[in-house]
């Protein structure tokens, strides 16, 4: 789920396609634009920062529901093959059939995964909202297959009543995304998603988180530079993919259209990253958190960056082409500086 930086007041019309690019005539103001771009940047900051936290007890964690999913080398080398397959493959998807139904489809699809992620996102926050003597009763769900001896676990999933609450909650928000598509029920999805993936995704080592920012940054660069694909299935494909904030909400209040946006593989792929630097530190025992400051203010380097020649230019800009080498470069700097290369790489 990776798309670009992009800016929907840009009059480029990249529509010969046939497909609208979202040319409006609307032209945004610069306090508009300001606040636009300041609450994409600190919604970008959120999952990172939180999601980095999580997944250093998600780490230590014993529960097989909330073990995270390993990133070798091997995977991120393959990482930029199957993510330009994908997004090409729908391209070509928005080009051949209707994107009234594709959207529609994805809807449902999204529709699910949100409410999970969002569940599993706000679960520990109602954990402390709900008093000592709610009641809460524990559930299992198991689903096997065979029996006797042979018998193998499917599913093994434990919750409690507290997470029914949040999973009703999260319903809420699902039907209102599904029936409104409104910015705000986006960005809620978006948001949990970005973290589930920061929390949940983790890379074996520096090396690896190298290859694969490496890899993507060539697969960004190529795929908004070199094609209009990228643009395209950003402005085409309906899910929460991206976050979005109205660049004209002071003239139009919460029904505001005219966005800009951020797509979530350019929180999600540094964000991984800077939650590695998060666990190194604590690896270190020296009760500091160097790697982790110094990779989340680079993040906002790199993003401030993308934003400003977004904005002067009018065009559609790879972030990460600026937040790759500003995420690895700073840390690694640091490290040579205090003469801990060599421990960080192993």
């Amino acid at each position: 789920n990776k798309t670009a930086v992009t800016d929907s007041f840009n009059n480029e019309c990249e529509n010969a396609d046939g497909l609208s690019s979202g040319c409006f005539s609307f032209v945004s103001t610069p306090e508009g634009t300001a606040i636009a771009y300041g609450s994409l940047v600190f919604m970008a900051l959120l999952p990172i920062f939180f999601g980095a936290l999580r997944s250093v007890s998600c780490a230590k964690s014993k529960n097989s529901s909330d073990m995270p999913e390993t990133i070798t080398s091997r995977d991120a080398a393959r990482f930029p093959i199957i993510a330009s397959c994908t997004l090409f493959g729908l391209y070509l998807f928005f080009k051949i059939f209707s994107q009234e139904y594709i959207n529609l489809l994805l809807s449902m699809y999204f529709f699910v995964l949100g409410v999970l992620a969002l569940s599993h996102t706000i679960s520990p926050l109602m954990n402390r909202v709900f008093p000592e003597n709610f009641p809460n009763k524990q559930y299992q769900l198991l689903f096997t297959q065979g029996s006797g001896e042979s018998k193998e676990e499917i599913v093994n999933y434990e919750f409690d009543t507290k997470d029914l609450v949040c999973l009703c909650f999260s319903s809420v928000v699902g039907v209102w995304y599904l029936l409104k598509k409104h910015w705000i029920a986006n960005n809620l999805f978006g948001l949990a998603f970005a973290l589930n993936g920061v929390e949940l995704l983790h890379l074996n080592n520096v090396s690896t988180g190298c290859i694969l920012l490496g890899g993507l940054f060539i697969y960004d660069v190529f795929w908004v530079f070199g094609t209009n694909v990228m643009v395209t299935v950003a402005k085409s494909f309906e899910a929460p993919i991206k976050l979005v904030f109205p660049q004209d909400l002071l003239e139009k209040g919460l029904e505001a259209n005219n966005f800009a946006m951020l797509g979530l593989g350019d929180i999600v792929i540094p964000g991984i990253f800077i939650a590695l630097l998060l666990r190194f530190d604590v690896s270190l025992k020296k009760n500091t958190r160097t790697y982790f400051y110094t990779s989340f203010f680079a993040y906002i380097f790199g993003l401030g960056l993308t934003i400003f020649v977004m904005h002067t230019f009018k065009h559609a800009q790879p972030a990460l082409l600026y937040l790759v080498p500003s995420c690895i470069g700073f840390p690694v700097l640091v490290a040579l500086i205090k003469g801990e290369v060599t421990e960080m790489f192993r």
